[in-house]
């Protein structure tokens, strides 16, 4: 059966009928420190009528906005292993997770690194709000055999003094040296709801490990 477009509608379909189940515990991973704690958005700030925490995921829902949103941490960090785990629905939209960024003031956008999600874009580092530009694309080889596309993957970023590396599902899609000093080696986590059609976008087991 071919997916039909998302409406706002089907999200909510979509959330009593498919997440069911969906928010799996696991053990503390040493090391590692929670940064959604699967319950409220404790320690996170955004909209949120587009952002909500349902059977302990972290859901955007975006119902067709003309603008980029994001749900950031209030907190700041520099070097650090991020781990978490996403689930584009129907592999449909635009997302992607911050990091190293900052707000804009008197925008809704931010500005920073940006771990990218979606069809084309999964597991490439862009730069967000500032270049605006793909800094390192991802190995399309690598990644068709790494990514699951409608199901859960695991992304990590690692991010330490002037190098990037992402990684899908235990498999390197960036290796990135940034070479512009002026660069800020600081900043917060964001999740993002690209403006377009329609979709939703599902994280999980979010946690860090400061380096």
């Amino acid at each position: 059966m071919k997916n039909q477009p998302l409406t706002r509608r089907h999200f909510l379909q979509a959330s009593g009928a498919a997440v069911a189940g969906a928010a799996i515990a696991r053990p503390a991973e040493e090391g590692f420190t929670p940064l959604f704690d699967g319950q409220s958005l404790a320690g996170w700030e955004g909209d949120t009528l587009l952002w909500v925490v349902e059977d302990g995921m972290l859901i955007g829902r975006s119902p067709r906005i003309s603008y980029n949103d994001f749900l950031a941490t209030e907190k700041s960090f520099s070097n650090f292993v991020l781990r978490l785990q996403v689930q584009l629905v129907n592999n449909a939209g635009n997302s992607g997770v911050q990091f190293r960024s900052q707000r804009v003031r008197g925008s809704m956008e931010m500005i920073g690194y940006q771990a990218d999600i979606g069809p084309t874009y999964w597991g490439n580092l862009y730069d967000e709000s500032r270049r605006r530009a793909n800094l390192a694309v991802a190995d399309p080889k690598a990644l068709d055999r790494a990514l699951k596309p409608t199901d859960w993957n695991e992304y990590e970023i690692h991010a330490e003094g002037p190098r990037v590396v992402l990684k899908i599902n235990g498999t390197t899609t960036v290796d990135y040296t940034e070479t512009d000093s002026s660069i800020e080696p600081s900043g917060r986590i964001a999740v993002q709801l690209h403006s377009g059609p329609a979709f939703e976008v599902r994280f999980r087991d979010i946690r860090i490990q400061e380096l």
